[in-house]
């Protein structure tokens, strides 16, 4: 038998075309999210390391109007996004004359609202190399059994039998399968890979704005006591979080954690 992917194309009968077909338009998708989400995530953690840097000063001193606006200048990044919305929804609970507990309460739960959407939006395609992966042996299989079935027909309507007579359909209908494994492995593997990478993501924002809401805490009990204010700098949201130096009388520098 000449094994070559033309001469097996060429002896598929239609439906079994159609299966492969599929299996090789499922691995195209499965290929095609995971280099789109690797960029989107590479992307966005360009885009917090620079507004990490940039939003450090404005943290430090307390000034959240600059650091407000510094969110609104980075909706790439998805710690900029996160802080913005948190630092928004605090102000506003201090203009309506809330008091500091409510105001970090209330800017604690929209953390939490807001981590829920950003984390639908880092795996916002991953359900398809999920799905790609599960069912990409079974189409095969399909095709299997489709191609011996085939196989099969051709023999009874030759009136012939024997194993030379079967061999070639059969070897051709294998082929399916081969495939649905070639799709489904990588498609596993990106699975994998996009999801360890996202939860990495998650878990620095969400000691990001834990850091942050802790901050606001202190800086409400501050404003009411008429303390000055320091706040912490938050840097690289795929790999630390960094605290930074309390200002003169605020007690010991925090500690820096990694993700």
């Amino acid at each position: 038998m000449n094994f070559d992917l033309l001469h097996i194309w060429s002896a598929m009968g239609p439906l079994s075309k159609l299966i492969a077909a599929t299996l090789i338009v499922m691995g195209v998708a499965s290929i095609a999210v995971f280099v789109e989400r690797s960029w989107t995530l590479s992307k966005s953690a360009r885009a917090s390391r620079e507004f990490a840097r940039a939003v450090a000063q404005p943290l430090e001193d307390g000034d959240l109007a600059a650091v407000i606006a510094l969110c609104a200048s980075h909706r790439g990044s998805a710690l900029a996004r996160l802080f913005g919305a948190t630092i928004d929804r605090y102000l506003r609970a201090e203009e309506r004359g809330d008091s500091a507990e409510e105001a970090v309460a209330k800017a604690r739960a929209e953390a939490e609202r807001r981590k829920e959407a950003v984390s639908t939006e880092l795996r916002a395609g991953m359900a398809v190399v999920a799905t790609v992966g599960s069912i990409a042996p079974f189409v095969g299989l399909l095709g299997t059994v489709v191609g011996i079935i085939a196989a099969f027909q051709g023999i009874a309507e030759a009136g012939s039998g024997g194993l030379g007579a079967v061999s070639v359909g059969i070897a051709e209908a294998l082929v399916e399968t081969a495939l649905g494994l070639l799709i489904a492995i990588p498609a596993v593997i990106f699975f994998n890979m996009l999801t360890q990478r996202v939860a990495k993501v998650e878990q620095a924002l969400g000691r990001g704005v834990g850091e942050l809401c802790d901050d606001l805490g202190r800086r409400a009990v501050a404003v009411g006591k008429g303390e000055p204010v320091a706040a912490s700098i938050f840097d690289d949201t795929e790999a630390t979080v960094v605290a930074s130096r309390p200002k003169a009388g605020r007690g010991a520098p925090a500690t820096l954690a990694t993700a």
